[in-house]
């Protein structure tokens, strides 16, 4: 039951902090509205049709429901059959990110992005909320992975 409830918060809490701050972003920024929220971000509104970055656009939306939808499952399976610990954590981050772009996705054919981090003239590209836990459970699943595999050795050892 405690493992049910934790697979559901943490990809909840992503989902609605996505979805909430890009319904903001949609209601109150224009295509071409900026905000200067701190001296390296800025508040931007933009729609990205491919993968992040903006690559692969070509693919077409159909393409990225389809993965998007085949990496959910994929994750929801392999969440069921791990500990609750740092790796279950990062799929749920993974997991919730994956949804929210999804959303986007579905309901309007592409995702919207609205943070805009930059240095002088050098800008990463535009990303949001969802964005951000996709990248923080990848690399949070790559450090326990590699965590698991040098405990693992050292065992044997």
């Amino acid at each position: 039951m405690k493992k049910n409830i934790l697979l559901a918060i943490v990809p909840s809490i992503v989902i609605l902090l996505d979805y909430f701050t890009k319904q903001l972003i949609v209601s109150n920024f224009s295509l071409t509205d900026s905000y200067l929220l701190l001296p390296f971000i800025k508040i931007v509104h933009v729609q990205n049709p491919g993968a992040a970055f903006g690559i692969l656009k070509y693919l077409g939306n159909n393409v990225f429901i389809f993965f998007s939808i085949v990496a959910i499952i994929c994750i929801l399976i392999y969440k069921s059959k791990i500990p609750i610990g740092l790796e279950f954590f990062s799929l749920s981050l993974i997991l919730g990110g994956a949804i929210g772009n999804l959303i986007d996705r579905i309901t309007k054919g592409k995702v919207i992005d609205f943070i805009d981090f930059f240095v002088g003239d050098w800008h990463w590209p535009a990303f949001n909320i969802a964005d951000s836990a996709l990248t923080v459970g990848m690399i949070l699943f790559i450090w326990a992975n590699l965590r698991e595999m040098k405990r693992q050795k050292t065992r044997h050892n």
